[in-house]
């Protein structure tokens, strides 16, 4: 049917978003305040269309339910991950996601566990978790809004990786640019919003109760693992019960196999080609494709900073 799918995402207008995605990515996007890209998504509401090839035009959504078969035959009844660029002009509200059950039985989603990759090279920070030893402690503070004694705040740098668990209390703060790989949910808890107005002059909902429910002590560690070799390098960056996350750097024309049903492909810095089956692809900093189960080997040449993703 088509071995490479290659995407073209939707853009969202965001209060807290800026032009970045324009100027650091030369997007075609038009309005003051973008704040995500949502490039690789199968959701009702923004799915990404195919550019290339038999399936043109078809957006991915459809793809994945008519066409089972170029993602392996997988059980998952919806496309399972969504991947995003998100452009951070002002911080982010403090929020928390559901895991799966509490999303079943809720909001009849899936949860939402997530990773970022910092691709910024300005100073910026993130709040990623809670100084709170228990949930009780975490709960009575939220209600003091003691947000200070509550909320860790780290500092983040260019090709810094978080993962982001369900449960994790989370904000991107002012001057992030993050490459998000996050479970195919758009559920969001806000706890706290800054008293900010919208445009239409009101303040954003806050989701009090459900965030205080959803809220986990988790034990937060990011621990990377790197090989080098002729031709590349390769960092597994996560491998959690939902999604897996690698980064290749790529120096030189480099023969890769696919080792899962199929594959999600950022390209985040250079430019340079894939070929598969001696067919070539250029592909630059800001593309995004999929590797469909009809891929055996495939290739990069040039350049290039890949982060590759797959689910489990």
């Amino acid at each position: 049917m088509q071995k490479v799918l290659i995407l073209e995402g939707k853009f969202l207008e965001k209060i807290w978003g800026g032009q970045r995605l324009k100027s650091e990515f030369a997007y075609p996007i038009e309005g003051e305040n973008i704040g995500e890209y949502w490039a690789i998504s199968a959701m009702e509401s923004y799915p990404s269309i195919v550019t290339n090839g038999k399936l043109k035009g078809e957006n991915l959504k459809d793809i994945y339910k008519n066409h089972r078969e170029l993602f392996g035959n997988l059980p998952e009844k919806e496309f399972p991950l969504l991947v995003k660029i998100i452009d951070a002009k002002d911080d982010l509200s403090i929020q928390v996601h559901p895991d799966d059950q509490m999303a079943a039985k809720i909001e009849n989603s899936l949860g939402k566990s997530e990773c970022w990759y910092i691709l910024n090279k300005n100073e910026s920070s993130i709040i990623y978790g809670i100084k709170a030893k228990n949930k009780d402690q975490a709960i009575k503070l939220i209600d003091e809004e003691k947000w200070d004694e509550l909320l860790k705040e780290v500092k983040v740098k260019k090709d810094d990786f978080f993962y982001v668990p369900a449960g994790t209390v989370h904000a991107i703060k002012k001057g992030c640019l993050i490459l998000e790989i996050q479970q195919a949910s758009d559920l969001t808890y806000r706890l706290y919003d800054y008293d900010r107005i919208d445009k239409d002059g009101k303040k954003r909902e806050l989701h009090l109760e459900k965030s205080k429910e959803a809220i986990k002590i988790n034990e937060l560690e990011n621990k990377e693992k790197t090989e080098k070799f002729d031709t590349y390098q390769k960092t597994e960056l996560t491998a959690n019960e939902f999604f897996q996350v690698r980064k290749y750097q790529i120096k030189s024309k480099t023969k890769l196999k696919r080792e899962n049903p199929y594959l999600l492909e950022a390209v985040i810095e250079g430019s340079g080609k894939l070929i598969v089956d001696d067919e070539a692809y250029p592909i630059k900093k800001g593309d995004f494709f999929i590797l469909t189960n009809e891929v055996d080997d495939y290739y990069f040449d040039g350049e290039i900073t890949v982060v590759e993703s797959n689910c489990n």
